[in-house]
């Protein structure tokens, strides 16, 4: 790779990144050689670029101005790379997922090892993260596709790929546990676990069509920590049917009486731009 290149990848990184140290590991170089690549950067330019303190590193005004050029430089040299794969074949490549635990834990091992007999040459790289993070990435051309709950930002593409069930979560001894479907009010007698990270998800949403208001208790996005709270006898919840498989708590899953889904989909910002391992698992994606 050209030098200036390098140099211009080590910059974008270590914004993105916010250190030297995470920089150098996504770059596959030492600290001290990304620290000196944008050294280099700011003799060359004659500018500071990044501001250097404890808690990590930071934009300059100067920086902030150059950021987007670099940015392009760098988006531009991968569309070259890209033509370059499609000449040769895919032997290579890497392909940047985000997504959520569900699907990490339960779709993903599969999916990847299946697409890797097809092409074993293809690295990844794997982000956790909530829907609305998972949407900056894809945005901020962190991530190449995400898997999201749709609909997700107009002006994504996306493909759907599965409707999963939102079902009640109750411990094994739990009142309601002799119900068929649970009745959503119900569910608002008791301290209630809910599953969400800043915007409201699905599960809000169910409460809100049918004007009720639960008692939360709880709030976070890990549904594990979730479903070990429940088995605790510390309140009951609703989470997708999805992460509620091979799970090794003793906890009950109903469903509700008002049937609730979520549409499972891939989105990404523009295939056209995307590079030939990308376009390859997408296609694969949607025939699995």
């Amino acid at each position: 790779m050209d030098m200036n290149i390098q140099k211009y990848m080590a910059f974008v990184k270590t914004v993105e990144y916010g250190s030297f140290t995470r920089a150098a590991e996504m770059l596959n170089y030492s600290q001290s050689g990304i620290s000196r690549m944008i050294n280099d950067l700011e003799k060359e330019w004659k500018v500071v670029l990044l501001e250097r303190g404890k808690s990590g590193v930071k934009l300059t005004s100067d920086g902030m101005k150059l950021l987007p050029y670099a940015k392009n430089v760098c988006m531009e040299y991968e569309k070259l790379q890209m033509e370059v794969d499609e000449l040769n074949g895919l032997q290579s490549g890497l392909i940047r997922i985000g997504t959520f635990s569900s699907v990490a834990t339960h779709w993903l091992p599969n999916i990847i090892r299946n697409f890797q007999q097809a092409y074993p040459g293809i690295d990844y790289e794997l982000l956790l993260g909530d829907y609305m993070e998972i949407e900056e990435w894809i945005a901020d051309g962190r991530i190449d596709c995400g898997f999201l709950c749709l609909p997700a930002r107009p002006e994504f593409e996306t493909c759907f790929l599965e409707q999963d069930r939102l079902l009640a979560v109750l411990p094994e001894n739990h009142p309601l546990a002799k119900y068929e479907k649970i009745p959503v009010a119900a569910l608002c007698d008791e301290p209630f676990m809910l599953l969400e990270k800043g915007a409201k998800t699905e599960i809000s949403e169910i409460f809100e069509r049918c004007n009720l208001t639960p008692k939360i208790h709880f709030t976070t996005w890990d549904d594990y920590a979730i479903m070990s709270m429940v088995e605790s006898g510390l309140g009951i919840s609703i989470l997708p049917e999805l992460i509620l498989k091979r799970v090794p708590y003793r906890i009950v899953a109903k469903e509700l009486d008002v049937p609730a889904y979520r549409k499972i989909g891939i989105a990404l910002r523009n295939r056209k731009n995307d590079s030939l391992a990308v376009k390859r698992f997408l296609d694969y994606l949607q025939y699995r």
